[in-house]
């Protein structure tokens, strides 16, 4: 098989209704693309079909579909995918797809030009939020940012934002190290990137919410607090 350019790593929890949808998408986009590609969808122990629907998209392309047993967490499925991932340039997205997939050639082209990590954001003024969250959520998601600026990364205007695409060997060096399971793995990768020295760059994207978030604004929203907290302490021996 030749290299691989582009690895697409989907994480997904219980996606059978609208995992068929998305993944026709994404594959309508990649077989109109001059390079190779794969696709790992890591079944986050769902109790529906996910994991049939995936194998039966994904057939005629290369693909993994990975199974965690029990539930594990996103951010255990994140990484579960990026280190099985072979491509030159991985992309993780959340599994409705959000930010469409076309995004991704911008992103590309600035970890061509010399960037280690790329990731979308939905703060910045020129990006495009066609479906806003509700105001609760919106609210939750300024003051989290806040607390991210605060204890993680002090540059970083969305750290949560679903579209995050690395170089192979900046994402095996990141993915390798992380220890959070939840949704908060995104800001420890973040801390780690910015400590390890990566050259990261926080792009605009267009985003569309899906009414289907999987984060309790209540309950999760209190232990993402907590785990930012800890990042520093989690890694206080790295060097």
């Amino acid at each position: 098989m030749s290299e691989i350019h582009l690895s697409v790593v989907i994480p997904a929890y219980n996606e059978e209704v609208r995992l068929k949808e998305s993944l026709r998408e994404v594959l309508r986009y990649l077989k109109s693309q001059p390079y190779t590609f794969e696709v790992i969808l890591v079944d986050d122990g769902s109790s529906d079909r996910t994991k049939e629907v995936a194998e039966t998209c994904l057939k005629d392309v290369h693909h993994q579909v990975l199974v965690n047993q029990p539930n594990q967490g996103k951010g255990y499925s994140v990484k579960r995918g990026m280190l099985a991932a072979r491509g030159r340039f991985i992309l993780f997205s959340d599994a409705d797809f959000s930010t469409p997939l076309e995004e991704v050639e911008r992103f590309l082209q600035y970890l061509q030009s010399g960037y280690d990590v790329v990731i979308g954001s939905r703060a910045l003024p020129e990006s495009r939020v066609e479906i806003r969250q509700n105001i609760l959520r919106q609210n939750m998601g300024k003051i989290f940012n806040l607390f991210v600026r605060l204890f993680a990364s002090q540059e970083i205007h969305d750290s949560q934002c679903g579209f995050k695409c690395f170089k192979s060997d900046a994402a095996k060096n990141l993915f390798g190290r992380q220890m959070l399971k939840g949704f908060s793995f995104d800001v420890e990768i973040l801390y780690l990137a910015q400590r390890l020295g990566c050259r990261v760059l926080e792009e605009p994207v267009i985003w569309r919410n899906s009414p289907h978030s999987r984060v309790h604004i209540v309950k999760d929203s209190l232990r993402m607090l907590f785990d930012i907290m800890r990042i520093r302490w989690i890694h206080r021996r790295l060097k």
